[in-house]
């Protein structure tokens, strides 16, 4: 009877976080900055982008807005912690090629405007594009998976993230 107790008693409750952008889904692991690659911030995705146009991977609150627009952070209703991060070091740019469309403390909705990157000049600039999708409380789950197509739309599911429940 403890075993069937055991099998049945674990509830799983089961999030997802969407694509901000339209792209090439790609793990983590790919990401040639080892603070992404490493999981050292949390698990997660990236998405090499092919729009502008970035939008909320979940429902929640917008936590942070970096001032230079090149990311931010965000909590779902349900808890999860996501940092969207546009290319790499491109905290250099100081703002240039990025427009903020979300403040802290705001309300969003999946698919809500967050922020826009004009991806080709920072391309011209030298900069790598890659945006990791990072959810940065990970400990809290007890799986966090990536999803498995490789092209996506903004709003398709990047990653499923399952937390335990007894």
């Amino acid at each position: 009877m403890g075993l069937l107790k055991g099998i049945f008693g674990t509830k799983e409750e089961r999030m997802q976080v969407v694509s901000p952008v339209a792209g090439k889904l790609v793990p983590l692991s790919e990401v040639s900055d080892p603070t992404f690659s490493d999981e050292i911030l949390g698990q997660g995705a990236a998405v090499i982008p092919s729009e502008n146009q970035f939008v909320s991977p979940v429902d929640g609150t917008v936590t942070t807005v970096f001032p230079t627009g090149h990311a931010v952070a965000l909590t779902s209703s349900d808890g999860v912690e996501v940092l969207l991060h546009i290319g790499l070091d491109t905290v250099k740019l100081n703002g240039k090629h990025f427009t903020i469309h979300a403040e802290e403390g705001q309300q969003v909705k999946k698919g809500d405007l967050l922020l826009e990157a004009d991806l080709e000049q920072i391309k011209a600039e030298g900069f790598d594009i890659i945006t990791p999708v990072v959810i940065c409380n990970s400990e809290e789950f007890s799986e966090i998976g990536m999803a498995r197509s490789s092209q996506v739309t903004a709003g398709n599911v990047i990653i499923n993230i399952i937390k335990r429940k007894d």
